[in-house]
């Protein structure tokens, strides 16, 4: 096992830092709204960040939570509707409050507000790096949060914790601070007298049994310790350590000093669109493969072509996400599909030339092209 001290030294020589914050961090009492002194020692220590030469982007929760106290509502509703009522009225506030914290070190925040298919398609993907990109050049602070307003899956089941380690990807990051209300990874729910403090990881595979504690006392957030630690898996698989600590503990993290837990980076940095296929989108259906398509994607890595297709599940649109299944339902990738589902029954184990031929030369093409798959 690497040792702390190794790992710390690999944060302190970090470039490009991202720090996510999540509600319960950044509220007060259920119903009380933003905490303006939990926002300004966030704020204060990235501006120290950025003082010593380094890129630093937020990645925010806190829209519903902030909408949540202007409308006078107590805890986080169920109704979808009414959560995304609550984060239009809140996400005006909550970038208010940042705008006004940074200005204290004459510093510029920009709101940058994303939905997974903004990364997931192609053409959105690219967009999106080459502003944070320019907004970095600029020496802006992006102040990141899922687009809450519009969004549907993303509010049912994500969390910001997962698009935190994505945008790490996206932006080639070199640390990921993940804020919690808890000041570290325990063996046990914190609240055990025997739970101890985890300083380190190195291996995920020795977290699988493990029970975790930590989902916000607040009511407001959407994220737990479990999710945080998908998210460091996530960022540690293509190179990017993560350190999980409280907000109380911000400064010191990014510091380098020894809080809170720390994932060890992985050796390699896999390409962030096969992880934003990966992990940013809820797949819409799913098609079977015969063996010999499946061995072809999981050795060669090649394209799927319909011919070596059996079903179809599922009602979803070309450049949708879908999972790919070998012939015992197991999903071995995942990747964009390039027709709607409705098209696809007739194309199923006919080579591309017949289809040509059958269809017309604009239906000679891959199901789910490699450039567009990633294995799971």
């Amino acid at each position: 096992m690497i040792g702390v001290r190794t790992m710390r030294s690999e944060v302190s020589r970090a470039k490009r830092i991202v720090v996510k914050v999540g509600s319960s961090s950044l509220t007060g009492a259920a119903g009380s709204g933003l905490d303006s002194a939990a926002v300004d020692r966030l704020v204060d220590a990235v501006a120290s960040a950025k003082a010593r030469g380094l890129d630093v982007l937020v990645v925010t929760s806190g829209a519903i939570a902030a909408g949540l106290a202007a409308l006078g509502l107590k805890s986080r509703p169920k109704e979808l509707e009414l959560q995304q009522a609550a984060a239009s009225v809140g996400q005006g506030l909550l970038m208010h409050r940042y705008t006004e914290s940074f200005a204290r070190h004459s510093i510029t925040a920009s709101q940058v507000l994303l939905t997974s298919e903004d990364i997931v398609r192609r053409s959105h993907y690219r967009n999106a790096q080459r502003t944070l990109d320019r907004l970095l050049a600029l020496g802006v602070v992006p102040v990141i949060n899922e687009n809450d307003t519009v969004g549907t899956s993303e509010i049912r089941f994500g969390d910001n914790d997962r698009l935190a380690a994505l945008v790490s990807h996206l932006v080639q990051a070199d640390l990921l601070v993940l804020l919690s209300d808890i000041d570290a990874l325990y063996d046990a729910p914190p609240s055990s007298p025997d739970a101890k403090r985890i300083p380190e990881v190195s291996d995920f595979a020795a977290l699988n049994s493990a029970e975790f504690g930590g989902a916000g006392n607040s009511g407001v957030g959407s994220g737990g310790m479990a999710t945080k630690v998908e998210a460091a898996r996530i960022a540690t698989s293509a190179g990017i350590a993560v350190v999980l600590t409280s907000l109380a503990n911000v400064q010191g993290a990014v510091d380098g000093e020894e809080v809170g837990t720390i994932f060890h980076a992985g050796s390699h940095r896999a390409p962030s669109r096969a992880l934003w296929i990966a992990h940013a989108s809820m797949p819409k259906g799913s098609l079977t493969l015969d063996p010999g398509a499946a061995k072809a994607i999981l050795e060669r890595g090649t394209s799927l072509l319909p011919a070596g297709v059996t079903s179809v599940t599922g009602d979803f649109a070309a450049g949708d996400v879908v999972d790919l299944l070998d012939n015992s339902q197991k999903v071995i990738a995942r990747g964009l599909v390039a027709f709607d589902s409705d098209e696809i029954p007739q194309l199923l184990g006919k080579s591309t030339k017949e289809l040509a031929a059958t269809f017309g030369a604009e239906y000679e093409r891959e199901l789910v092209h490699r450039d567009d798959l990633t294995l799971i």
